[in-house]
């Protein structure tokens, strides 16, 4: 059973590695005679220019700018929310799920209005503005339940030892929250390395483009010719470092995600 999970987890990236080292006369024709593996649709990726290692680096300078303003913001608002009672708490949570809910596309005039007059286009870093204000609703919540899991005869005991709100969390909540912010941060960095459409209308110097638009403007002379070899190349490439980072973070992924599901 475990095998049909990661053979169907797993099946999409493998038939893209099988189609990018495949020659295009072997996709149309698999009884194809001689030799149908190439390197040939990575050399292609790889030799433009920009190079492709440019966009990967964009992504990931957009991708960690988000995550560390996401978190910076969304860990004062759990904290905040979770000392709240009542009502209040419940109205603004559930104003959290609406806002986390949101269809983004409604929002492409209003943050085009906001670029254009503040200057923000062509700019790596300004795209996590945008990036992190979409992420924030769905971080706060995860954090504020992350936050209700802890025991408050902790901070009552870090209040009589004289510690101030600012030492209680460096020094005592945020230790214990490791598992759950490494979890809201991986969703967070996954989400901005995704995202297409705004990153589409923010960004149009070629040596800017985040990595989702690099490989969607991989194309042939026509609307009949489509490079489908190296577009699975990008997309391997553009995996790689999304695959790295989950298997080194996958348990505190695993238990920031199930934190608080059994209890004692």
């Amino acid at each position: 059973m475990r095998l049909l999970v990661l053979l169907w987890s797993l099946g999409p990236l493998l038939w893209q590695l099988r189609t990018s080292l495949l020659r295009p006369e072997a996709l149309v024709a698999p009884l194809l005679e001689g030799n149908p593996w190439t390197l040939a649709n990575y050399q292609l990726v790889l030799s433009g220019d920009p190079p492709f290692w440019r966009y990967l680096g964009n992504s990931t300078l957009v991708a960690l700018a988000t995550t560390l303003l996401t978190l910076l913001l969304a860990v004062p608002c759990a904290y905040g929310l979770q000392q709240q009672r009542g009502l209040l708490r419940w109205g603004v949570g559930l104003g959290l799920v609406g806002a986390a809910m949101f269809p983004t596309v409604l929002l492409f005039l209003a943050l085009l209005e906001i670029a254009r007059r503040f200057g923000l286009a062509n700019d790596l870093l300004a795209l996590s503005l945008p990036y992190a204000g979409l992420s924030l609703p769905l971080a706060v919540l995860l954090l504020r339940a992350a936050f209700a899991d802890l025991p408050v005869e902790l901070e009552d005991a870090a209040r009589l030892e004289g510690l101030d709100l600012g030492q209680r969390l460096r020094h005592v909540l945020l230790p214990l929250l490791g598992p759950a912010l490494a979890s809201t941060g991986i969703l967070v960095f996954l989400a901005s390395w995704n995202e297409y459409a705004i990153a589409l209308t923010w960004i149009s110097r070629n040596d800017l483009l985040t990595l989702p638009i690099a490989i969607a403007r991989i194309g042939g002379g026509s609307v009949f010719t489509i490079p489908y070899g190296a577009f699975a190349a990008a997309t391997v490439l553009g995996s790689l470092p999304l695959l790295l980072l989950v298997l080194v973070a996958q348990r505190p992924i695993v238990s920031g995600l199930t934190r608080g599901a059994v209890k004692g």
